[in-house]
């Protein structure tokens, strides 16, 4: 089959990016022809890994070109024309190629797989400010609760008019958990299928040694609960002193953070080691004993707890979102 894969990013910086990356190189190895379309947009760095791609945005222009991006549908209209796909499969594609590419998928058969929850939610995460669960249907309540600014909140709804107008081209809807499927379905996108992240199997780390190692890896954002991590490892430091806590990520809360840790007089037990490859991340979850993912919202599926438990490292996460589907407690 020929398949064509469609991202808002190609860079290997995030689950989701890594996901579709590690779709299509399944994809290909089982003989279809898979190629992946992109923004050239970046997260936090890296090399866009994508067979095509068309202009991406960042700062304030990502409002306009999120809405409707002209190069997306340029670019894709070509692809297609050439590539002839037998299947097209999207996953995030609202934060980046726009609604705009909707009417061109309409020949084709096309499938959608959330990977956040940006078709019912202009901000992706159904959090609200005060960090309590959103349950309103997207509207001017987003303006009012304060998850938008008003002068993104005009473009945010058009952009939700187009996709909801154009979402139609999609055959099938899929969810990464029970959980996001619930959260899809009540806000308007169904019938949602749930099909699991999938993670690339390996052998099992070495046996444990040295004093407890603590590691988090993920984005340094609000979401991610690295705060509470903070504060909960400050407890464990005085009940274990030789425990020590690594932090593998990069984002907007990292100075904060850092500020957080010289307050709580961790500075000589936690270390800050940013953004790390894939293979440097492994080798150094190989030691770690503990996985902890802190999360504070609904998230929509959790790679970094099945990658854990494929190495052989205990996982502590928090019971919400899709770690539901993943983690039985004790």
């Amino acid at each position: 089959m020929k398949i064509l894969l469609l991202h808002d990013y190609g860079t290997a910086t995030g689950g989701a990016e890594l996901q579709m990356l590690a779709l299509r190189r399944g994809l290909r190895e089982r003989g279809h022809d898979a190629r992946l379309f992109t923004s050239r947009a970046k997260h936090v760095g890296g090399e866009v890994q994508a067979d095509h791609s068309c202009f991406g945005a960042t700062g304030r222009l990502q409002v306009l070109t999120q809405t409707y991006n002209p190069s997306a549908v340029r670019q894709l209209k070509r692809v297609l024309r050439a590539f002839q796909p037998d299947l097209v499969h999207a996953r995030m594609i609202l934060y980046q190629l726009s609604p705009a590419i909707l009417p061109l998928l309409s020949d084709y058969p096309a499938i959608y797989q959330a990977a956040m929850y940006r078709a019912i939610c202009p901000i992706g995460t159904r959090v609200l400010p005060d960090g309590s669960d959103c349950t309103h249907i997207a509207g001017r309540v987003c303006l009012k609760d304060g998850c938008v600014t008003p002068q993104s909140w005009a473009l945010l709804m058009l952009q939700r008019m187009l996709w909801r107008r154009g979402r139609g081209v999609f055959s099938r809807y899929v969810a990464l958990s029970h959980v996001m499927r619930d959260t899809l379905e009540a806000g308007g996108l169904s019938p949602v299928m749930v099909v699991h992240n999938g993670v690339p199997e390996r052998e099992m780390r070495a046996p444990l040694s040295g004093p407890p190692r603590v590691i988090y890896a993920g984005r340094l954002a609000p979401e991610k609960g690295v705060d509470l991590l903070l504060r909960a490892f400050a407890v464990t430091h005085r009940a274990v002193p030789a425990a020590t806590l690594d932090i593998i990520g990069d984002g907007p809360l990292r100075s904060s953070l850092r500020e957080l840790t010289e307050s709580l007089q961790l500075t000589a037990h936690v270390r800050f080691l940013g953004h790390l490859t894939r293979e440097r991340m492994e080798a150094e979850g190989d030691s770690a004993w503990v996985q902890v993912v802190p999360s504070q919202w609904h998230e929509p599926f959790g790679n970094v707890s099945t990658e854990a438990m494929m190495r052989g490292t205990a996982v502590v996460a928090s019971d919400v979102g899709g770690q539901r589907d993943i983690v039985r407690h004790e």
